[in-house]
């Protein structure tokens, strides 16, 4: 059964499944689901339509699936939703989507957030991702599997960072940052390949090699960028470069570069 404080605040309409845990002064309200074995600590607010999925460790002060803040919002029954094994700390928050970004912020599994970090209305956030303390998303920003922010980084609405991608301490991202990046400054600047977060993650040599060759036809060659990606696209290469190119093809902020 589920380990509910008596001093907990829970809406008659959430669902809470067996073996959550919901501490002192915590309030859950209407319209949030919580799956199996998630702990919420003490002095936690959870607002709904908002769906959490199992094993999660969410810390007090956290405020998840509150109204987006964005001034366009008129209480439009729009939802947050987060996968499962997630690690939430202290201050963190999550908003909710609006009609207009989709109706819906997203949250995958495997990710953990340290205090007072921010994912903003809208957001995309994929799984097995790092935020440090303070590290924000504005609205609508897609951050893909495996990205490191560091602390107080900052994503700008729209932006997208892609896969294996490492942003620096207070880094100001503007632009899209493509797969398997280093960018840092502010505004942020590539400062090459995340070769280390790649090696952890298991690249072999020669996949490391073909993208160290990709990066260096794109930042050093002195190309224009729709030659250097043109370029790239004469030679067969291994799907992680094609993975490179066909992000800065869909970049729709252009890239730090």
């Amino acid at each position: 059964m589920s380990g509910i404080s008596p001093q907990a605040l829970v809406d008659p309409s959430a669902v809470i499944a067996d073996g959550v845990s919901i501490g002192a002064f915590s309030i859950i309200g209407e319209g949030v689901e919580i799956g199996a074995g998630t702990w919420v600590g003490p002095h936690v607010v959870i607002n709904g339509p908002t769906r959490i999925g199992d094993n999660n460790k969410i810390y007090q002060f956290s405020s998840i699936g509150e109204a987006p803040q964005d001034i366009g919002y008129k209480d439009e029954p729009t939802r947050l939703e987060i996968g499962d094994n997630n690690i939430i700390r202290e201050s963190v928050t999550m908003s909710r989507g609006t009609v207009k970004g989709g109706g819906v912020t997203r949250v995958g599994s495997n990710n953990f957030f340290m205090a007072y970090t921010h994912i903003a209305h809208d957001c995309n956030v994929g799984s097995h991702v790092i935020f440090a303390n303070g590290a924000s998303l504005g609205g609508h920003a897609v951050i893909n599997d495996y990205v490191t922010l560091g602390g107080f980084a900052l994503i700008h609405q729209f932006v997208k960072v892609g896969a294996y991608s490492f942003c620096g301490m207070g880094s100001g991202v503007n632009k899209d940052v493509p797969p398997y990046m280093i960018v840092t400054g502010n505004p942020a600047d590539a400062r090459g390949l995340n070769t280390v977060g790649l090696k952890r993650r298991g690249f072999s040599p020669e996949t490391i090699k073909a993208l160290k060759n990709a990066y260096r036809e794109v930042y050093t060659s002195g190309n224009k960028l729709v030659d250097a990606v043109d370029a790239l696209l004469q030679e067969e290469q291994c799907p992680e470069v094609e993975t490179f190119i066909e992000f800065i093809k869909n970049a729709e902020r252009s890239i730090v570069r």
